[in-house]
Formats: structure tokens, C-alpha cells, sequence
């Protein structure tokens, strides 16, 4: 399994990882200590903010998030200490200026051989899950965006039968709806006048409960017989 946060997104363990487009930077994280910095719901929320912000300072930071300016220098610093942001050059103090080492993290579980790393990833994807489920249930329970937005807001849940090969290959062909449109992120020129940060969540999962209601393939054959 894999998860991989893609335009400041820090999914939970999903999919195995498809070969990146070229142009395309990852950072792969396999360092316990690495997820255990990014595990921490404020720093998450820093790096959400890189979806929107170039760099980012312990000010900007602290006025976007409600934080004070010393804890979201504190939380900007581990980041840094840990290889997830770097300095951007410029400023001082709660005025310097960081940025992301890059756009899209990468944790692949079954590369992970020490416990303690596979732990950080269990925490670090508990942290996420909340974050996410909690902004979805926001989202769609005040339903206080814009009118235009109404319609083109949706969910959508599916059960179908599916084996493994073709779930990854389904959870690839929706990443890949995506890719036209990263660009946008760093380069507002191409972005049409209307367009904003739109999220998506993406899950994908086997449903173990009703699996295990399904009758295998030699009961179906000795009930025809």
C-alpha cells in the first residue's frame, strides 16, 4: 500500500504507486522520524497552505491558521529539520520564508521492513483520515459555498466486485485525471479567471464485511450440482 499527497494533500495508506510523470518531483518517506513530524495536526495544516502560497512565513502561516507566529515558527522549523520544508532564502525570524522540498510525498508501506516506521505510518495516516473526514463532513453539512458551486459539488459511493489489479488500475486512471491540471498550482496563467482550490478524496478499499458474505466459487459450484 501507498498513500501520496498530491497538490498539499496528505492521504492515509491507498494505492501502490505508479511511475511518476516526467518533470514530476517526489519525496519518497521511509524515516519513522519524518512521519512522525508531519503527524501533527497543525503542521498538516501548514502544508495544506502550500496549495495556495509559493512560500510561506510563521506570520502568513499563523494569520491563516489562528496560531500564534512562535508555535507556527516552532512547527515550520521541524518541517525543516526533517527534510519535508526548506528555507526559501530572505527574512528574518518569524519573516523567513519557507517552501516546500516538493509538491508531492510519497509513503509506500510495503517498503517500510522496521516496525517503528510502519507505526509512524499507521499515525500519520490517523492524523490525515481525521483531518480529512472532519473538512468533508464541514463541507457538505454547511453547504455555504457559492451557487454556482452547488451543482458542480457532489459524492459519489460505489460497491463493485473488483479484483486487485483492477482497483490499483482504477485509482491510477483517477490520479491521472488530474495531471492536466497540476500546473495550475504553480503557475496561475494558465488557470481559467473563475477557477479555484478544489478538493478531492479519493478512497478506495476492499469491503471486508460483505466480503465475507460472499460464497467462493466451490459453494456456487455444489449448490448448482
Amino acid at each position: 500500500m501507498s498513500s501520496e499527497r498530491n497538490a498539499n494533500e496528505t492521504p492515509p495508506p491507498g494505492e501502490t504507486p505508479a511511475p511518476a510523470e516526467p518533470g514530476r518531483d517526489i519525496l519518497t518517506i521511509t524515516d519513522p522520524k519524518m512521519m512522525r513530524a508531519m503527524a501533527h495536526p497543525v503542521r498538516l495544516a501548514i502544508l495544506e497552505l502550500f496549495a495556495v502560497q509559493e512560500t510561506l512565513t510563521a506570520t502568513q502561516a499563523s494569520e491563516a491558521l489562528g496560531e500564534s507566529p512562535a508555535n507556527c515558527a516552532f512547527h515550520l522549523r521541524t518541517l525543516g529539520k526533517y527534510g519535508v520544508l526548506e528555507e526559501a532564502g530572505g527574512g528574518r525570524g518569524r519573516e523567513r520564508p519557507w517552501r516546500e522540498v516538493s509538491s508531492t510525498i510519497r509513503i509506500n508501506t510495503g517498503d517500510l521492513k522496521d516496525k517503528q516506521a510502519e507505526l509512524a505510518a499507521v499515525a500519520l495516516g490517523q492524523v490525515t483520515l481525521d483531518r480529512w473526514l472532519s473538512r468533508i463532513k464541514t463541507a457538505f453539512m454547511k453547504r455555504d459555498w457559492p451557487a454556482e458551486w452547488e451543482d458542480a459539488s457532489n459524492a459519489h459511493e460505489s460497491v463493485v466486485y473488483l479484483t486487485p489489479a483492477e482497483t490499483a488500475a482504477i485509482s491510477e486512471q483517477i490520479r491521472m485525471l488530474f495531471s492536466p491540471y497540476l500546473s495550475r498550482r504553480k503557475d496561475s496563467s494558465v488557470r481559467p479567471p473563475d477557477a479555484l482550490p478544489v478538493e478531492f478524496d479519493v478512497f478506495g478499499f476492499l469491503r471486508q464485511d460483505l466480503a465475507a458474505l460472499v460464497p467462493d466459487a466451490d459453494q456456487d459450484d455444489a449448490g448448482e450440482s
